[in-house]
């Protein structure tokens, strides 16, 4: 069974794509909190986004990881690409993800080309369009597309 969890956390490789400070008011003072978000995947088809908070930042990332573990999608790759166009939205996010022909690259940027790397997408191309540059929102906007794609 230890076994086992070993090769299911040595398949998924982790990147982290935003840590926040986080700071709250209280009667003695501030309170400091790390609030991290990690994208896992194991580039052949599966990825997942966390996010968590803890007291430091590297506890903030395991539990990240470890949420991220948990809500990891299968993703329907088409020869290193993916079958169709699609958007996804989250919040005020929007994001156009185009299949592209083979060798072109992921012509991506930030969140989006973090996600596709983790899922395994060689060739696409993506745009932002919706009004914001929240990391959050454009990763959750990104997951949702990649988990409408039909085959």
């Amino acid at each position: 069974m230890e076994r086992k969890k070993q090769q299911k956390d040595k398949e998924f490789k982790s990147d982290v794509l935003h840590i926040d400070r986080v700071e709250r008011m209280t009667a003695g003072g501030r309170r400091l909190r790390f609030r991290a978000l990690v994208v896992v995947g194991n580039q052949n088809g599966k990825v997942g986004v966390g996010l968590a908070k803890g007291n430091d930042v590297g506890k903030a990332i395991d539990k990240a990881t470890k949420k991220a573990k948990k809500n990891v999608i299968e993703v329907n790759l088409k020869e290193g690409t993916i079958a169709h166009e699609i958007m996804g939205k989250h919040g005020a996010a929007e994001v156009l993800l185009k299949p592209q022909a083979k060798g072109r690259g992921l012509v991506a940027g930030g969140t989006v080309r973090s996600i596709c790397s983790m899922a395994g997408v060689q060739d696409i191309s993506s745009k932002i369009l919706g009004n914001t540059r929240n990391k959050l929102n454009n990763a959750r906007a990104t997951i949702k597309a990649l988990d409408n794609l039909k085959e």
